[in-house]
C-alpha cells in the first residue's frame, strides 16, 4: 500500500498543524514519524530536561494516535539512514514536513530531499511555526529589516486573520498499524530529567495583566509559552489569536520571535559571528574565574545571582532577568556573548538558536539593534525597579543579606567605563 509520511520535527501537536493537515490531501493514508535526531542528541548531556520533555510528548501522541486507530513511528539514529530503512520498509509516495530555518536543519531537510528525489518521492515543507517567513516580510527593496521597529510595523500591515486560521489537520486519514514502542530514553544513551515542564498560562487574565506584570520576576506574570512554540505543543496561529484578542505587548513579544528566526534564516552567519562584523574586533576579557562566579550565581550582585540560579535549578529565567545577567556578562565582565550564549543553550527549557542567538547579541551589542552599544544594564538599579522588597532574590539567594553572600566582584562604575572605553578604542 502506498503511503504518505508526515515527518514530526518542531510541531508535536496533531491539530492545527499545516503540514499533517496537507499530508492527508492526497487521499492516501498517512503515518506519523518522529526521529530522534543522534546528530543533535550527541550534543547533549545525558539529563537534558529538553530530551524528557520530547520523549514525554511523544508518548501523548503515540496515546492520542492509536485511539484514532493508528500509531506514531519513532525511529533514533542519522535522519539520512533513518529514512533508507524506511524506504526498504514502505512503499513511500511523498513526505511531509514543517519548515525549519536553523543552519542544521536546513542542511539537513536538503540532504533528505536529494535522497528522496534520488527514489520519486516528493519532500514537501510547509510553513507552520511562524506566521511570516524568509521573504514574506522584507523591505521594499526586497532586503531584509534588521531592526525590530520597522519589521513589527510591516509584520502588522501584511497580517490578516486569514494567516491565523487552524488547519483541521486532527482529521487527517491516518494509517491503521500498530508500530514498535518509542525507544526509551535510556536506550538513546539518556536518563529522566528532574526538571518538569508545565502546561503554559494562556488565560485571558494573564494575559490581559501581561503588560502590567511581565518585567516583576517575583510573580508569575508570563505565560511560559516558549517551550511549547519551540516544539510546537502549541501552534503559533492559536497564540497570536490570543495575543490579538488579550494582550498587544504579548503580540509584539511574538513578533520578535519572527523577527529573529528571519534574521537567522537571512544571516546564518550570526549563529557564531558578530552580525555586525565590525564588532568582531572586540577584545573580550573572557577571565575564567569570572565567568564561574557568573554562572554559579556568585557574583555579589543579588538579582543576577537570583537570575543564574533560577535558570539551573528550572530550565527557566525570567525576561527581564535574562536581559540584566547577559549584559552583565558581556559588559560588565567583558565575557564574550558566545559563552554566554552556550551555557543559556545548555539550561534553558525554550532554548531556540534564532531568539538566544539574537537576544545574546543585542545585550552584547554586536547585535540588529538600532541603539549603540553603550546600553549597560545597573543591576542594583534593576533590582530597586524591578525587585524592590527582594522577593524574587530571597527566593533563590536564600543567603542574600547574611555573612555568606559574597561581596560585589566588581566596581560597577569602573566596569561601565571600562566597557564603554574597550569599545569605543576598538570600534573607531
Amino acid at each position: 500500500m502506498a503511503v504518505i509520511f508526515h515527518w514530526f520535527r518542531r510541531d508535536l501537536r496533531i491539530e492545527d498543524n499545516h503540514s499533517l493537515f496537507e499530508s492527508s490531501l492526497s487521499g492516501d493514508p498517512v503515518i506519523p514519524l518522529f526521529i530522534f535526531d543522534s546528530n543533535i542528541l550527541s550534543e547533549l548531556d545525558a539529563a537534558d530536561s529538553r530530551v524528557t520533555f520530547i520523549h514525554d510528548t511523544l508518548v501523548h501522541l503515540h496515546i492520542e494516535l492509536r485511539l484514532k486507530g493508528s500509531d506514531l513511528l519513532v525511529k533514533y539514529g542519522d535522519p539520512l539512514k533513518v529514512w533508507e530503512e524506511i524506504l526498504a520498509e514502505f512503499d513511500v509516495r511523498e513526505v511531509h514536513a514543517n519548515e525549519d530555518y536553523e543552519p542544521y536543519a536546513l542542511e539537513r531537510d536538503s540532504s533528505v530531499a536529494g535522497f528522496l528525489n534520488q527514489h520519486g518521492i516528493h519532500f514537501k515543507l510547509w510553513k507552520d511555526q511562524v506566521i511570516f517567513h524568509k521573504d514574506e516580510v522584507v523591505k521594499s527593496d526586497g532586503r531584509p529589516y534588521t531592526v525590530y521597529t520597522p519589521y513589527s510595523r510591516k509584520w502588522k500591515e501584511l497580517f490578516s486573520m486569514k494567516y491565523a486560521s487552524a488547519f483541521p489537520s486532527e482529521n487527517a486519514h491516518f494509517l491503521n498499524f500498530r508500530g514498535p514502542e518509542i525507544p526509551t530514553l535510556e536506550s538513546m544513551g539518556f536518563k529522566r530529567s528532574e526538571i518538569s515542564v508545565g502546561r503554559p498560562d494562556l488565560s485571558p487574565e494573564l494575559l490581559s495583566k501581561y503588560s502590567d506584570q511581565r518585567n516583576t520576576p517575583a510573580i508569575p506574570g508570563t505565560s511560559r509559552i516558549g517551550i511549547h512554540l519551540r516544539f510546537g505543543t502549541i501552534s503559533i496561529r492559536s497564540a497570536i489569536s490570543l495575543a490579538l484578542n488579550y494582550s498587544e505587548t504579548w503580540l509584539n513579544e511574538l513578533i520578535w520571535r519572527s523577527f529573529f528566526s528571519q534574521l537567522l534564516y537571512h544571516f546564518p552567519h550570526s549563529v557564531q559571528g558578530e552580525f555586525k562584523t565590525n564588532y568582531s574586533r572586540i577584545p573580550w576579557r573572557n577571565d575564567e574565574a569570572d565567568l564561574d562566579k557568573w554562572k554559579s550565581g556568585r557574583t555579589g550582585f543579588p538579582l543576577v545571582d537570583a537570575g543564574m540560579r533560577e535558570l539551573v535549578a528550572t530550565g527557566f529565567m525570567h525576561n527581564r532577568v535574562r536581559m540584566l545577567t547577559a549584559s552583565f556578562l558581556c559588559k560588565q565582565l567583558l565575557i564574550d556573548w558566545r559563552l554566554g550564549e552556550a551555557f543559556f543553550a545548555k539550561h534553558l527549557l525554550d532554548y531556540d538558536l534564532s531568539s538566544n542567538v539574537g537576544n545574546w547579541q543585542w545585550a552584547s551589542g554586536t547585535g540588529a539593534d538600532a541603539a549603540p552599544y553603550f546600553r549597560v544594564f545597573n543591576p542594583i538599579t534593576q533590582q530597586e525597579k524591578f525587585d524592590p522588597k527582594f522577593t524574587y532574590i530571597k527566593r533563590w539567594v536564600p543567603e542574600f543579606g547574611t555573612s555568606q553572600y559574597p561581596k560585589p566582584m566588581i566596581d560597577l562604575k569602573f566596569a561601565r567605563e571600562r566597557c564603554l572605553q574597550t569599545f569605543k578604542e576598538n570600534l573607531s
